[in-house]
């Protein structure tokens, strides 16, 4: 482990930590979430659906891009991310941490050429997402197996290449986690304790979730100060339930920024925050003191969110999130720590 000790692991292979600059901590480049993430379009928007990608449908795919199933398949434009990643790194962007896992289209040979055709330093995920990805074999595999798997996409490569993952992540759950999920869980803590890597976790939609998360995880040796714990803009929304969890020492990470919809379909219960909300909240949390704790992100996965297709691409958090912070009180000190040094200590092995 000496190698990786002190190092990001990317898709290039490892770099020194002080070379990433400002890092977006959860993105997707190349996933295709049509099977998990699909939901029919309502009656009587089945034309609209059907011929999604016009502008004047633009306002209705932002509001429904899981009912289109083209949507979901970003593996199909490389080209359109290959351009998004050059405009990123214009923008001052240095890495992107990709959270595509097994299941749900991981290419780890495009992002090899992502990496070297744009400059930006990409850190891919080993690992497994929520039950309804799993496969036959992967529901089959003990902790240990799945632990040794995990493992070897960091060691040796994932999906028959050589390319190494350099985070474990983004593990998936619902709610209640499965016993599916559990042991995959149970096995990222016990790889994350052999490797001293990061890990990331997407958590099910309901405010007790990433609690239950972190407990199976400590229960299993897991590195909590090294886990991120993904999606609270659409989890915790009760402050003193946000510190309380905040407590438990994971990073805490806004990643939905540039989503604003009314429904949300994942839970009709959850009113999706605005970003102006999202930044209210990451002050918040900076006046609390988790000013090291906090990640913040776009989990872009779908096609109507890159510009190509009148989107905010990958840039968004870059051009427009950062200047609306530092003008709620948020100090440029603080963003750094938010884009730059948080990212760079949770992506270091130990």
């Amino acid at each position: 482990m000496s190698s990786l000790s002190g190092k990001v692991q990317t898709v290039l292979g490892l770099v020194d930590p002080d070379q990433l600059g400002r890092t977006m901590t959860h993105e997707h480049l190349t996933s295709m979430s049509s099977g998990c993430c699909y939901f029919p379009p309502a009656p009587g928007d089945e034309a609209v659906a059907s011929d999604p990608f016009h502008m004047r449908h633009v306002h209705w795919l932002r509001q429904n891009p899981y009912s289109v199933r083209q949507n979901l398949l970003l593996q199909q434009e490389t080209a359109a991310v290959r351009d998004e990643l050059l405009a990123y790194r214009r923008a001052g962007g240095g890495a992107i941490v990709e959270n595509t896992t097994a299941g749900i289209g991981r290419d780890l040979p495009a992002l090899r050429r992502l990496a070297r055709d744009t400059g930006v330093h990409i850190i891919a995920g080993a690992g497994f997402y929520v039950d309804c990805t799993h496969s036959e074999d992967t529901r089959k595999m003990s902790v240990e197996k799945l632990t040794d798997v995990m493992v070897g996409e960091v060691l040796h490569g994932a999906d028959g290449t050589d390319v190494r993952c350099g985070v474990i992540g983004e593990i998936g759950t619902g709610w209640p986690v499965t016993e599916s999920e559990t042991r995959v869980l149970r096995a990222a803590a016990h790889a994350q304790a052999q490797l001293g890597c990061p890990l990331i976790i997407h958590p099910g939609r309901d405010p007790a979730a990433p609690a239950a998360v972190v407990r199976i995880l400590q229960e299993a040796g897991a590195d909590i100060g090294k886990t991120v714990m993904s999606h609270l803009d659409r989890t915790i929304f009760h402050r003193g339930a946000l510190l309380d969890f905040a407590q438990m020492g994971s990073y805490l990470e806004y990643d939905l920024f540039g989503t604003e919809m009314l429904n949300y379909p994942f839970d009709p219960a959850v009113d999706m925050p605005s970003d102006a909300q999202r930044v209210k909240t990451v002050a918040f949390l900076m006046k609390e003191g988790y000013e090291d704790k906090v990640l913040i992100s776009h989990d872009i996965h779908s096609k109507n969110r890159l510009s190509e297709f009148g989107g905010h691409g990958y840039s968004h958090i870059l051009k427009s999130i950062v200047p609306k912070m530092l003008s709620r009180g948020v100090s440029q000190h603080q963003v750094d720590k938010i884009l730059v040094e948080n990212p760079k200590r949770w992506l270091t092995f130990r």
